[in-house]
């Protein structure tokens, strides 16, 4: 089943023709979660051919306009596309207020019920929960108020062994008492054992979206283990000083926060429009983590089981 992170903006405060400011969406079995929406969104979700109806829940990591300046435009173009079902948006309170005053100054009523949900940016806690993920916030290091995200999936239920299955007829209700643990009992009254007809499910996926933040091992217990880690790298390191000075990392810092939170893979992005030839910053955090990739408008990285 799906578990995809695909990059509609890998760049930091200003747009560029090939680097769009910061916007993901995740794919969890067709459900799509938006995480962040600058400038210029909605066309990156056309272009990598989303459907904007099809989006519930859109998380903004905090109030600088290259994390959320395309968020009323989507807004509106789903009320002009007839949106009926709810929106869901979870962010730093302030963005209610802004949002409803963009919709009071422009007399838009929208068609749909549109739910904003605060967060607490000093706080790590779940802030969104369904039937297939969880969502949790990750407090950043950052020179404003600004959190990072962490969606974790749910822990399947056991797979029926097919050997098992083989010259049985087993109905529906059969199914579920299986995958709920229960020993199955034939109309011989034959018992077997649950453990003995099924194999355990397949590791719940994880993915953690940090940006912007200084580099902070406060984070590491939180995303210990992940699967798949997006952590900004808006400098290299001879522009150390100024990722300090900003509240941003390096690439190699991003790196060492992948290494000792013993992440699967890691994506840096959010770069400055200074760099234009990746591949130096790329070295320096392969440097320290190997299993590095470049943030792309545009990549598609599925995590696997």
């Amino acid at each position: 089943m799906t578990f995809s992170v695909s990059i509609l903006g890998c760049g930091a405060a200003i747009p560029l023709t090939h680097r769009n400011p910061s916007a993901q969406v995740v794919n969890v079995k067709e459900q799509l979660y938006l995480f962040d929406c600058a400038e210029g969104t909605q066309v990156q979700l056309r272009k990598n051919h989303f459907r904007l109806q099809k989006i519930e829940n859109i998380f903004i990591s905090h109030l600088h306009g290259d994390h959320y300046f395309g968020l009323m435009g989507l807004i509106t173009s789903l009320h002009l596309l007839g949106r009926e079902s709810a929106l869901h948006i979870y962010a730093y309170h302030q963005l209610e207020q802004i949002i409803q005053m963009h919709l009071h100054a422009s007399k838009t009523v929208l068609r749909y019920p549109l739910h904003f949900h605060a967060i607490d940016p000093d706080r790590n806690e779940v802030i969104m929960e369904n039937k297939t993920v969880s969502v949790s916030s990750i407090p950043m290091k950052h020179n404003f108020p600004t959190c990072g995200f962490l969606i974790r999936e749910h822990q399947g239920k056991p797979n029926i062994r097919k050997d098992f299955l083989e010259g049985k007829s087993l109905d529906v209700s059969d199914y579920g008492r299986i995958k709920r643990g229960e020993d199955y009992i034939d109309s011989a009254g034959k018992v077997y054992p649950n453990a003995d007809i099924t194999l355990p499910p397949a590791p719940p996926r994880s993915y953690a979206y940090c940006t912007d933040t200084a580099y902070d091992e406060g984070i590491i217990p939180i995303i210990e283990n992940i699967d798949l880690l997006y952590h900004e790298a808006t400098f290299m390191e001879d522009r150390k000083a100024d990722a300090e000075a900003k509240f941003h990392s390096t690439a190699m810092q991003a790196a060492s926060i992948a290494r000792k939170a013993h992440a699967g893979q890691l994506i840096i992005g959010h770069f400055s429009a200074r760099y234009k030839e990746m591949d130096k910053m790329l070295d320096e955090a392969r440097e320290i983590f190997a299993n590095t990739v470049l943030a792309e408008d545009g990549l598609s990285i599925d995590i696997h089981n």
